[in-house]
């Protein structure tokens, strides 16, 4: 009887582990780990002509460094660019004449955005846009342009 209720026990507290780990698996996949509720953010815009596969919840860094998260992505109807709003962690203030550009984690790694500070005495704030851009380099499109000269080159 003693035998049977500490394998219980046992068998239990595994359960448990699991259980504990699997939500661990799934914020870590979620980009969720990093970041604690009533963290202090301030939130900030930037506009691309293309932001490849970059989505909400992704990755802000810079020198490589998570400094934010990207909180949304929309399509602007009026300028046909992609709006990404981001939420800055507070204790990083970053120059308010920073660059933003779309980045990618290796070869075929997931996006992120990619801040490079500036050099102004004024720091990004909330409401601020972020002016100097720079789009994501797709892949595809970079093969198509490759194959496109060489079609035009004859071959040679």
């Amino acid at each position: 009887m003693q035998k049977t209720r500490s394998l219980e026990i046992m068998v239990g507290f595994f359960i448990v582990l699991g259980f504990a780990a699997a939500l661990f698996m799934a914020l870590q996949a979620a980009n969720l780990g990093s970041f604690s509720f009533g963290h202090k953010t301030y939130a900030v815009t930037a506009d691309f002509d293309n932001i490849g596969g970059l989505k909400a919840r992704a990755a802000v860094k810079s020198a490589g460094v998570v400094v934010g998260r990207v909180r949304s992505v929309v399509f602007d109807p009026e300028t046909f660019q992609a709006r990404v709003t981001m939420d800055m962690d507070a204790k990083y203030p970053f120059p308010d004449d920073s660059s933003a550009k779309i980045l990618t984690s290796g070869l075929l790694g997931e996006q992120y955005v990619g801040i490079e500070a500036g050099a102004d005495d004024k720091n990004l704030e909330e409401g601020s846009v972020i002016r100097r851009t720079q789009s994501a380099v797709v892949l595809e499109n970079l093969i198509s342009q490759f194959l496109y000269s060489k079609a035009e080159d004859g071959g040679k």
